[in-house]
């Protein structure tokens, strides 16, 4: 539960009972899911968990079959609702005829109160691009323009789909920059990010979906905490496969003479490897990545899936 929820703030968007079916294939399948005013969600799951039709429910180009569905207190199949949401999809089709500035003018048109454009490209960083066709821009500047064209209507929320998708380390940098000071001006927003550090530095609150259904909901701590184990990292002189063998290891690997493993029974773990190398050296005892929460949580979930 967000803390607007808490507060009875009703939520900027939210998904009750969401069922969703293409065919055979339950995308959704009764999904909670919502948004509080000034929050940053991260929405995390495998391929085909069911992330991209949850987003196509909230932005209204997807009916539920059955459940609730709620934009900004109306309906998302309402253009006049969703004139305050921005959208970014991981793939986006603009002509390659128009020019930055161009297709700038053209959203802003769309809307009652649009950024100013030199605010926009200011924002984004594309002053220098403006006069450029859409086909003579880099994948990372065609993102780029992407997110600028979700943000000049002046959305009280945003949903972005995989942004950083394509971009170099500097350049998620500084969308992780902008993203913060569009936050601090109350702006909320669904993220989907396959980098979980993304989710890790961004999120306020991160739901975890598997096979359409919530697999796990709390702060990045709390996922991470929530996901039992540590991490173990040690020099050895034992070789790497015996190390791997040991029960309660997961994920065991060696870089540099380093040996770094998960253990969901690290205490277990570590007596055994001590029994077996009384010089074990170097020895590390560390929460769980991000990552690793989020593999401990989608292996938990196929294999309570596979049981039933």
């Amino acid at each position: 539960m967000s803390s607007n929820d808490a507060q009875g703030m009703a939520p900027l968007a939210e998904l009750r009972g969401a069922s969703k079916r293409y065919g055979a294939t339950m995308a959704l399948e009764g999904l909670d899911f919502r948004v509080g005013r000034g929050e940053i969600v991260a929405l995390l799951g495998p391929n085909g968990a069911g992330k991209t039709t949850a987003l196509g429910l909230l932005n209204g180009r997807l009916s539920a079959d059955s459940g609730r569905v709620s934009l900004l207190g109306g309906d998302p199949r309402d253009w006049r609702v969703r004139q305050r949401l921005g959208v970014m999809l991981q793939e986006a089709r603009l002509p390659d005829q128009l020019r930055v500035g161009e297709y700038l003018q053209l959203f802003a048109s769309h809307y009652p109160e649009p950024r100013p454009i030199d605010e926009v490209l200011a924002l984004t960083g594309l002053e220098a691009l403006v006069s450029r066709r859409h086909d003579a821009l880099s994948g990372g500047e065609q993102r780029r323009l992407q997110f600028a064209l979700a943000i000049i209507g002046r959305p009280a929320l945003l949903l972005v789909d995989e942004p950083t998708v394509g971009l170099d380390i500097e350049a998620r940098q500084r969308f992780w920059q902008l993203i913060r000071r569009l936050r601090g001006e109350g702006l909320a927003m669904v993220l989907t990010t396959h980098y979980l550090d993304e989710a890790d530095a961004l999120a306020d609150r991160i739901v975890v979906i598997g096979s359409g259904r919530v697999l796990a909901e709390g702060t990045p701590a709390g996922i991470k905490a929530r996901a039992a184990g540590k991490r173990l990292r040690f020099r050895s002189a034992l070789p790497l496969a015996e190390i791997a063998a040991l029960s309660g290891l997961d994920a065991v690997k060696m870089e540099q003479g380093v040996v770094e493993a998960r253990s969901h029974a690290p205490e277990a773990a570590l007596r055994q490897l001590l029994m077996r190398d009384p010089q074990l050296a170097e020895l590390e005892v560390l929460p769980l990545k991000l990552d690793d929460a989020f593999l401990v949580l989608t292996a938990d979930a196929a294999r309570h899936k596979e049981a039933a």
